[in-house]
């Protein structure tokens, strides 16, 4: 969806893992030995890094920035529309993980739990932006939820279409738009998207046919065609 840029490729990995200090040469500590012990870090699950981190290897931060940099992007982007912002915007998030890892309780997954700062700090970004969409429902597809679903993950694939379906994103409302990307283009549960925006799981589900409905409209040409 968001194809990477120069400065992306000048950071490498945000500068909030630039500055975590590789291992280097030196011996493993008894934490590192005691999880995943055969394991290499870059390979660990996220629990075993976040345990670790929290027992003052912080260099192992720098993995979980790699493992989920790119989803964090999409997410911004598909909600913002704005690749200028989308970097400075993504290092805010890994600053913000970064800081509150220590107090991380395990309670819901990792990913779960980046998602939601990741779309907090979006929607504090478009807040500060005053965006204010105009859309229309009328002449609304008939068309059951599952196939409108389906056709936007298959859009993914084309980058002509994912682009399309994109703008045809930000004809909708943010609390409608940010339960469709999280369900048809990350592919998340309704409980990991209750989870995500914190609400009861009937919202969710209310908020994403609200959406659909509001976006088959915009959608129309793109579904004849794919």
């Amino acid at each position: 969806m968001l194809e990477s840029n120069s400065k992306q490729k000048q950071m490498g990995t945000y500068s909030i893992a630039q500055n975590i200090p590789a291992t280097g040469g030196r011996a493993q500590t008894t934490v590192e030995m005691d999880l995943e012990p055969q394991v290499p870090l870059e390979k660990k699950r996220d629990d075993v890094l976040i345990t670790l981190f929290q027992s003052g290897e912080e260099h192992v931060f720098r993995y979980l920035v790699e493992r989920y940099m790119d989803r964090v992007r999409n997410i911004i982007y598909s909600i913002l529309r704005e690749q200028d912002a989308v970097d400075d915007l993504a290092q805010e998030v890994f600053i913000k993980v970064y800081e509150a890892l220590p107090r991380f309780r395990f309670e819901s997954s990792f990913y779960t739990w980046v998602y939601r700062i990741t779309v907090n700090k979006t929607r504090d970004e478009l807040r500060r932006r005053k965006v204010r969409r105009m859309f229309s429902m009328d002449a609304v597809l008939e068309r059951p939820d599952r196939e409108l679903s389906e056709r936007l993950s298959t859009t993914q694939r084309s980058s002509e279409a994912s682009e399309i379906v994109t703008r045809s994103l930000q004809l909708i409302p943010e609390k409608f738009r940010t339960p469709i990307v999280l369900k048809d283009i990350e592919g998340m549960s309704y409980e990991e998207i209750a989870d995500v925006l914190q609400c009861r799981i009937g919202t969710v589900k209310s908020r994403l046919s609200r959406g659909r409905s509001m976006l088959r409209k915009v959608l129309k040409p793109l579904l004849e065609e794919v």
